[in-house]
């Protein structure tokens, strides 16, 4: 049987981690790899020669596309360049694509993304990290799915640090609230950082300038009756990520080195179990074996949207006196 054919689009740090999920993997081979910049290109190629040593390069995905006859493509350019280069590659034929997060910086895109993949019926698959984390996966999976706290009211998540921009890590804080909330939301409110509050869509640089982007506190209303907490911020003080989880019979604290589980007196440690590969390598191979065996993916097209609708209806908020936004948005 034949291999299938990857190609990788941004072949700087984050699309060097995406290559690495496919080395060890007996039925695909790295076929190509695309970046404007010809040095990161080189560099790139000489990395992974021993594992792969035909490696095609680009300067232009359409060229890319057109010649390699791909299977899988993974998307690891700035935040907001993701959305042309998922719809030129679904209407190419590739199988699955992974993208980076945020999936997209406005609805219009996101809802351009969608459409493509599902009218080709592409596998698409977005980088919120946390869900091929064995801790985050865990926890949520069989502690909360195992009913250990009870039925979810509310998941707080709170982002701090120079990376606490909106679209940028706060696409992560808010797909942790959505994974645990495991619901559609129906409307938020918000408020920006003070200095942002005529800030009514993305103006930011692909998520290199902390000063580009707000950070936010906002609230979730999901379909299941769960609320949703985003607490942003201040982008001034020392980074830190982690989600409080609370149940009718007790409460879940979540971070990235550790989560302990809250009833009455009793503080007891999550134990995660022990994974080979995880994160973003883990997030790839999921997406290897989707395309080959089929399945759906644990962060799909479908999740990643939700975060964009959510974004961008705390801008919305924002412009409408810190109103309430009803989800979801078009993007017209």
């Amino acid at each position: 049987m034949a291999k299938l054919r990857a190609g990788i689009i941004g072949c700087s740090g984050i699309g060097t981690i995406h290559a690495s999920g496919l080395v060890g993997l007996p039925n695909v081979e790295l076929a190509a790899g695309c970046d404007f910049v010809q040095s990161t290109l080189d560099a790139f190629k000489a990395k992974y020669q021993d594992t792969w040593d035909n490696i095609s390069l680009y300067t232009n995905h359409q060229e890319m596309l057109a010649a390699e006859n791909l299977d899988i493509v993974t998307v690891a350019t700035s935040d907001h360049r993701h959305a042309d280069l998922v719809v030129d590659a679904a209407n190419a034929g590739v199988k699955g694509i992974f993208c980076e997060k945020p999936m997209a910086t406005s609805i219009e895109d996101a809802d351009r993304m969608l459409e493509a993949t599902e009218q080709n019926g592409t596998i698409l698959s977005i980088d919120h990290t946390r869900r091929w984390q064995p801790l985050w996966r865990h926890t949520r999976d069989e502690i909360v799915g195992g009913g250990q706290i009870g039925d979810v009211v509310y998941v707080i998540g709170t982002l701090s640090g120079g990376r606490a921009m909106l679209f940028r890590n706060g696409t992560h804080c808010v797909d942790a609230i959505c994974y645990f909330a495991d619901s559609d939301p129906e409307w938020v409110t918000a408020e920006l950082e003070d200095g942002y509050e005529d800030y009514s869509e993305y103006k930011g640089d692909g998520g290199h300038n902390p000063a580009t982007e707000p950070s936010a506190h906002g609230y979730i209303h999901f379909a299941n009756g769960v609320r949703g907490y985003y607490a942003g911020g201040p982008k001034t003080s020392q980074s830190g990520f982690r989600a409080e989880i609370v149940g009718t019979n007790g409460y879940i604290l979540i971070n990235d080195k550790g989560a302990t589980i809250h009833q009455g007196d009793s503080v007891e440690s999550i134990e995660a179990p022990s994974w080979e590969i995880t994160g973003i390598p883990a997030g790839v191979q999921e997406l290897v074996k989707l395309v080959a065996e089929g399945g759906e993916p644990v962060s799909p097209g479908t999740e990643g949207y939700k975060v964009v609708q959510i974004i961008i209806g705390f801008l919305t908020s924002q412009q409408q006196d810190n109103g309430k936004v009803k989800l979801p948005l078009s993007g017209s």
